[in-house]
């Protein structure tokens, strides 16, 4: 599947199989594609980092205001509307991909859903800010984000070596 910036994915249950992390958000209800990813590429190194998404909202707004009132921000949870639903972008969950693992683009009636650029924009800003955070060695999500960037990077060399085999 090719990836498209500023939409919805779903993942292979291939990538769980793969990547043994108690703390990813799994594939649930036998094939029904559930949680949805918002997906942001990596230009440095390709991977494609993936938020799972959550119709909670309730459950995450309680957990965001706690957090902004005991830190002054909420970096890990962005609350907005996709698909004219309140819906919450789980970046305390997140991790990064290969485009290898995107399963398909999430439709409606036939068509691909855009998530709003104003929430694009503010996902992608924390997003950094929680990357340099991670890099600092801080536990800012709950994912072990380090060894499965290693693995899909690990992936992606393998396939790039493949690639010149053939040529």
């Amino acid at each position: 599947m090719k990836y498209q910036e500023g939409y919805v994915y779903h993942i292979k249950d291939e990538f769980f199989t793969k990547i043994s992390d108690e703390n990813l958000m799994q594939n649930k209800e036998n094939g029904n594609y559930r949680p949805t990813y918002y997906c942001m590429k990596d230009e440095k190194t390709n991977l494609i980092w993936v938020v799972p998404m959550s119709t909670k909202t309730e459950k995450f707004e309680v957990i965001y205001s706690k957090q902004k009132e005991k830190y002054g921000e909420c970096l890990t949870i962005v609350i907005g509307e996709y698909d004219d639903k309140k819906a919450a972008f789980l970046l305390q969950n997140m991790f990064p991909i290969t485009e290898y693992y995107l399963d398909h683009v999430h439709i409606k009636k036939g068509n691909p859903i855009k998530v709003h650029t104003t929430i694009g924009e503010i996902i992608s800003s924390n997003m950094k800010k929680i990357r340099e955070m991670i890099k600092r060695n801080k536990k800012v999500v709950f994912t072990d984000v380090a060894n499965i960037e290693r693995v899909m990077i690990a992936e992606l060399d393998l396939e790039k070596k493949k690639e010149k085999e053939v040529v």
